[in-house]
């Protein structure tokens, strides 16, 4: 078969999933794509951890037992930043917290394990690097500003409501959330999981067709309730999530390291709750 065969199977059970998830809400209520996608790839870093744990080094355990207490300590302390019920149960600042900063440590391990073993994912804090990070952070912060103009106007002309301006601090705080731990999930631990099952293929393609998976997963993530609503206006708007905000971040964990898709990514919920979208 052509290599291509398991990127095919895997993106047309990918879109099967989600055809699937809003066909039974229609019938009944059924948890948010995050809620099941994140709780699956958090069984995968566990599964990843267990086989290889002894290539986790004592900066790798530092970095995510870290990452994971910034995001669990600072979730009770958000305004601007309100996640779903996680399975419509934990609701709670609090439980939210436990509950994120576990899943990001967690997957900050099991992605780093698919790094230790040649995975497509940099990261400079492992190395020890100080000053990588903190350029791969200036980068990912220069480059996600003006992607955070074009968000703010997009959600300006989309919710047709004004900007309207919120706390900067709050702001920067709260983005760390979906920041630290969206990237965590699925542009380390997913992406690494998913090149890890395809290394059979071409290296090259490997690595970039198992970062286009994680990308759309993570993109068409967002769109729950338009899929519902008008499923082929679902698809475009979830293609472009992909392309114009996936996109970047995928080149600049790849190319510069993760610290820089966090600060991308962290730029444009910035943006967004300073603004009040």
């Amino acid at each position: 078969m052509s290599h291509l065969h398991k990127p095919l199977i895997l993106t047309a059970i990918l879109f099967a999933l989600i055809g699937g998830r809003a066909l039974l809400a229609t019938l009944f209520p059924v948890p948010r794509t995050f809620d099941l996608r994140d709780t699956l790839i958090v069984i995968v870093a566990l599964w990843a951890m267990c086989r290889d744990v002894p290539t986790l080094q004592r900066r790798d355990w530092v970095l995510a037992i870290g990452a994971g207490l910034v995001v669990g300590l600072t979730m009770p302390l958000t305004t601007l930043f309100s996640p779903y019920p996680f399975f419509g149960i934990i609701d709670s600042a609090p439980a939210q917290g436990l509950l994120r900063g576990l899943f990001t440590a967690v997957t900050m391990l099991g992605g780093l394990v698919f790094m230790r073993q040649g995975g497509p994912v940099r990261c400079q804090l492992t190395a020890g690097d100080w000053r990588g990070a903190s350029q791969c952070i200036l980068w990912g912060t220069a480059i996600g500003v003006s992607f955070a103009l074009v968000n703010i106007i997009g959600l300006q002309l989309i919710q047709h409501q004004p900007i309207q301006w919120q706390s900067p601090v709050a702001a920067m705080m709260d983005a760390l959330q979906p920041a630290l731990v969206e990237e965590t999930l699925y542009r380390v631990t997913l992406w690494g999981w998913v090149w890890q099952r395809w290394r059979s293929q071409p290296p090259a393609q490997t690595i970039w067709l198992a970062g286009l998976l994680a990308t759309l997963a993570h993109s068409y993530a967002h769109i729950d309730d338009l899929w519902l609503q008008a499923p082929l206006i679902g698809l475009g708007i979830g293609a472009a999530l992909a392309l114009i905000w996936g996109t970047p971040a995928l080149l600049l964990v790849r190319y510069r390291g993760l610290e820089a898709a966090i600060a991308f990514h962290w730029m444009q919920d910035v943006a967004r709750f300073v603004t009040g979208f």
